[in-house]
């Protein structure tokens, strides 16, 4: 019998735990693996009941980026063949960063090559004192292509051309620096910042949440015109009248908990 290559999990919390559960291979993913969790992360983006995701990994590794026997098989691939194969990857990646609901990446050990990609595409990244980072690809003769969007909107344009090209091995400080993590924690405290971070997630109304995920993709990078003004001035004015909107306020007037989804 095969055995699962990740776990998915939603607690009482609305918390989905997805964990990848291929420590024999360093989590590496394959086509399988690409193609089953693209189908979980769309399924948990509509689920009313999900508020939130968290990735997670077994074993010493977080992930290590393409599977070595995948790699092989994709070697004998046609052009045409490689990029259906590239662009389930990156359909993965963007379902990741696109998702509607906030994420949290926790990197318990090293993410090489896609692994990194995947850290870049949560919203939230917490590392342990001993996870590293590499963007291994151009030592196999690659690039890093599919991540390029999301790890370089992480690290910034400068340290991309450092890592892209360098392929060194960094620390999870060096990651932090660099903006690819938020926060570098005792291995051992690892889980219990994240449910932490989670319990903060939690406390903000879920529509919002959504809506300033989508703000964020909106106006980044985008120059502060008239247009701009009147798009953002039209976005709070449309959840002003929400009654998410209306019941936030009303228990912050009344010095109570939010009661989110009942108003």
């Amino acid at each position: 019998m095969l055995q699962p290559m990740f776990l998915e999990e939603i607690g009482d919390d609305g918390v989905a735990w997805l964990t990848l559960t291929r420590p024999e291979v360093h989590n590496a993913f394959n086509d399988t693996l690409i193609g089953e969790l693209s189908a979980v992360l769309t399924g948990l983006g509509t689920d009313e009941r999900v508020r939130a995701v968290v990735l997670s990994a077994q074993g010493r590794s977080f992930s290590a980026g393409a599977d070595l026997k995948w790699m092989q098989r994709t070697a004998a691939y046609s052009e045409a063949e490689n990029l259906k194969d590239a662009q389930a990857l990156a359909g993965l990646m963007r379902s990741l960063n696109g998702l509607p609901k906030p994420t949290i990446a926790l990197v318990q050990g090293p993410a090489y090559g896609g692994g990194v990609g995947l850290v870049a595409c949560c919203d939230i990244a917490i590392a342990a004192e001993t996870a590293k980072f590499c963007l291994s690809e151009v030592k196999l003769g690659l690039i890093p292509a599919v991540i390029a969007p999301y790890v370089i909107a992480a690290i910034g344009e400068r340290s991309a051309r450092r890592y892209f090209l360098t392929a060194e091995t960094f620390s999870a400080t060096e990651a932090q620096r660099l903006g690819l993590v938020h926060k570098v924690v005792p291995d051992e405290a690892l889980r219990d910042i994240g449910l932490r971070m989670i319990k903060a997630l939690l406390v903000g109304g879920p529509n919002a949440q959504v809506a300033a995920k989508s703000l964020i993709f909106e106006v980044s990078g985008r120059p502060l015109d008239d247009t701009l003004r009147e798009q953002t001035a039209e976005r709070i004015a449309r959840l002003r009248t929400s009654g998410e909107a209306q019941e936030g306020i009303a228990a912050f007037l009344e010095k109570r908990e939010p009661r989110w989804g009942k108003s």
